[in-house]
């Protein structure tokens, strides 16, 4: 074992040590020898334990247990102290600029138990409210956050998306000094608006590729490398693949249309369509005998059936929607105030009405109201609903759903919203078959209005706990209760596979920003996303009912 695998374990001991309050003298002492053995000239496991008490710095008590971790590969001390401790909150001692003080206040004060809630926490402000942690902290930690991301390889959609279209730009401009004719688009996952993106591919269309692959050398912004594929690839500066496919014009659109669609769409259309040639994609559709499917929707699950029945969706548009439902404001764990988020939404973005959802009591670490807040935040939603009049307020609430499936006010609370939003926050870690009994339980609840975050994942670091989802949609349908499309992009909760199974029980479904201030609208756009790749239509989205239509509806339900 090298000196510097035994200086890292001691060094985590030290920090685990220091994480649960134990002696700081042996914390110090721990954590002076960690130092000492990583810069020893020789290597300590050639030594004997008796050689190793003699080492300046150890002492007896340190080096038994380093001779214990020499000859079992452990510290016992260490696999007790991991053991009672989240393996989350151990991955967060590797995040530069956060110690186990930091740590023990995120985990104990802010109930934050892995890297996914913390970076999900910085995004929405909240780590700035603790002690200790400040703005350019936060953004740090944030930082620091999306490199380990990065290096795993994969992206959020969110994360790509300004790069691609930067890029998409950039490569237009480039291929037409070569071509004044030469096209170009975006393939692959991320035209499939997939939330996940491990590489970005772009399509070229040029007269003469040759010229293409003579002056690849001149683009600056990237050094692409000819693969033995025949396409071009070179690495983002964060370390996203990029992908430069190239063809010509007559080859273009069949080109573009197997780099878009999964292998199961992409074989079965041209099963029908033949060899072409196709001057579009939509010239292979109609060879197919079918109509034209987006590119989101070619996953090879329903949508070939319907494109030949002519029977796909009417997908829902950015423009359909018509009001914000669930958002947060200074009176919980917003940036900005109800009123300015109100303001936003009606002079900004042009909705109808706006739905404020602070966090409910149970959420003490969000600043969740307690029944006397709810009545004051109720009598400033009054006063702001005279003022921006025909503009509309609604008096929404995120009720946490509690371990029994209980939400956290009784009824003589609840009756006074306009709509509830219940949702999980706490206590992630049941079985499939409770999690899915508290959810059914919530989703009874006749004040129950919309099903928040319904598994409450957050990509790319928490999976959510696991839920039956045909048994909770199945309840949603017979209760009549909405489910949300977190629009947040680390969450796009429900799961897009999900929505046409809901759809098809007449579940609506609602695109919520779960906004924490007014830049949190504009992640609407990722929820229209997923909503598309779902199969959403406007008629069945909650909130592209008009004011008028929502109003009915919200009176219905109470």
């Amino acid at each position: 074992m090298e000196n510097k695998t035994i200086a890292r374990s001691l060094r985590l001991l030290s920090q685990l040590m220091e994480l649960h309050n134990e002696n700081s003298f042996k914390i110090k002492t721990i954590a002076n020898a960690a130092f000492k053995v990583d810069k020893l000239p020789y290597a300590i496991s050639s030594k004997t334990q008796e050689e190793i008490t003699q080492i300046d710095g150890l002492g007896k008590s340190t080096a038994a247990k380093v001779w214990e971790l020499l000859q079992t590969g452990t510290i016992a001390e260490m696999q007790d102290i991991l053991a009672a401790t989240p393996e989350g909150i151990v991955e967060m001692l590797s995040i530069k600029g956060i110690g186990p003080k930091k740590i023990m206040i995120i985990w104990k004060d802010l109930g934050i138990e892995n890297i996914g809630e913390l970076y999900y926490a910085c995004n929405e402000n909240r780590l700035i409210e603790a002690k200790g942690f400040g703005l350019k902290t936060q953004d740090e930690i944030r930082k620091v956050i999306e490199f380990k991301m990065a290096a795993a390889g994969k992206f959020l959609f969110a994360q790509a998306e300004n790069l691609v279209h930067t890029l998409q730009a950039e490569l237009i401009v480039w291929l037409q000094t070569i071509s004044d004719t030469a096209k170009l688009e975006i393939a692959g996952e991320f035209r499939r608006y997939c939330e996940i993106i491990e590489e970005i591919d772009f399509v070229a269309g040029i007269d003469n590729p040759g010229d293409l692959q003579n002056q690849i050398g001149t683009f600056s912004a990237l050094e692409f490398e000819l693969k033995p594929e025949g396409y071009f690839e070179a690495q983002s500066p964060f370390g996203l693949k990029i992908r430069l496919h190239y063809t010509t014009p007559d080859q273009y659109a069949i080109t573009l249309f197997r780099l878009t669609g999964n292998e199961a769409h992409v074989t079965t259309v041209l099963e029908r369509a033949g060899k072409g040639p196709f001057p579009t994609e939509q010239a292979i559709y109609a060879a197919a005998e079918m109509d034209y499917i987006e590119p989101e929707l070619r996953e090879g699950r329903k949508e070939i059936a319907l494109a030949a029945q002519h029977q796909l969706p009417v997908l829902i548009t950015h423009n359909d929607l018509k009001g914000s439902l669930h958002n947060h404001s200074t009176w919980s764990d917003g940036v900005h105030t109800l009123e300015q988020m109100a303001v936003f939404c009606k002079d900004q973005l042009g909705l109808e009405y706006f739905g404020i959802c602070d966090h409910s009591k149970s959420a003490f670490y969000a600043n969740g109201l307690n029944e006397q807040r709810v009545y004051a935040q109720h009598q400033e939603i009054e006063a702001l609903n005279a003022k921006l009049a025909p503009f509309k307020i609604f008096k929404g609430i995120e009720s946490d759903i509690l371990n029994d499936g209980s939400l956290d006010y009784a009824d003589d609370i609840l009756k006074q919203f306009d709509f509830v939003v219940a949702s999980v926050h706490s206590n992630l870690r049941m079985d499939e078959e409770k999690a899915t009994a508290r959810l059914i339980k919530a989703i009874e609840n006749p004040y129950t209005t919309i099903l928040g975050h319904p598994t409450g994942r957050l990509l790319l670091s928490r999976k959510g706990y696991p839920i039956d989802y045909a048994r909770v949609i199945d309840a949603c349908a017979v209760n009549g209760v909405v489910i949300e499309i977190n629009a947040n992009p680390l969450r796009l909760d429900l799961d897009w596979r999900w929505h046409n199974y809901a759809l098809e029980k007449g579940v609506l479904l609602s695109i919520n920003p779960d906004a924490h201030r007014m830049e949190g609208f504009s992640d609407m756009h990722y929820g229209v996303y997923v909503g598309r790749k779902g199969g959403l239509e406007a008629k069945s989205c909650l909130n592209s009912f008009t004011l008028a239509e929502i109003s009915a509806y919200f009176k219905s339900r109470k």
